[in-house]
């Protein structure tokens, strides 16, 4: 797991909470904040993802060349 992906995850808990907070005392404004920091954390974390993929084809393709090349 990489820092996108454990930033993202945190926003995207803190925007709920946030979101659900505002649903909770009625304030529109709160709800909408929320939404919003959960969808950068949604979106951080899905570059986070993304980033590990690479870096585990990229450890693949270095093992498959050590394999053919010892």
């Amino acid at each position: 797991m990489n820092s996108d992906q454990l930033k993202g995850t945190a926003k995207d808990v803190a925007g709920k909470v946030q979101r659900k907070t505002g649903e909770a005392v009625g304030s529109t404004k709160q709800q909408v904040k929320g939404a919003a920091k959960q969808a950068e954390g949604k979106a951080q974390k899905a570059a986070g993802d993304v980033r590990e993929q690479i870096e585990d084809n990229d450890d693949d393709r270095v093992e498959r060349d050590l394999d053919r090349n010892p």
